[in-house]
């Protein structure tokens, strides 16, 4: 027997909000939810997975939208797997493009926070 979460449990594993859950039901993100028979939602394991690769999805600043198009191709089985792909390589991208963008934000900083630990020296009259 597969276990049962309740949404409070979902929520402490996957780091969402009980209000993003069931938002992210309400909007297909995630397949219905089983129901106890007080009405209750209770998650399987293989809904959790689901949601922490959606979560990764968003995570990573893919657009509701697109995690929405990837899911309605997924659901379409697997005719759909080269646009899938081409979906994740396009998200893929635009996420290396923001790494680099970071990384050259970072570079900035580190220079600016070594000037300042250069001024702070002993020796800082000698600096440039």
């Amino acid at each position: 027997m597969e276990t049962e979460l309740t949404v409070q449990q979902v929520a402490e594993q996957t780091g969402l909000s009980e209000h993003t859950l069931r938002y992210y039901e309400r909007i297909e993100l995630v397949s219905p939810v089983q129901r106890a028979a007080n009405g209750h939602r209770r998650y399987s394991e293989n809904d959790v997975r689901w949601i922490t690769f959606v979560k990764r999805l968003r995570s990573a600043g893919m657009p509701i939208s697109t995690v929405q198009r990837y899911i309605e191709l997924q659901r379409q089985g697997s005719a759909t797997v080269v646009e899938r792909l081409e979906l994740l390589k396009a998200h893929r991208h635009t996420v290396q493009q923001q790494i680099q963008e970071l990384t050259e934000h970072l570079a900035v900083i580190e220079r600016k926070i070594q000037y300042y630990l250069e001024l702070e020296s002993p020796d800082a009259d000698t600096c440039p």
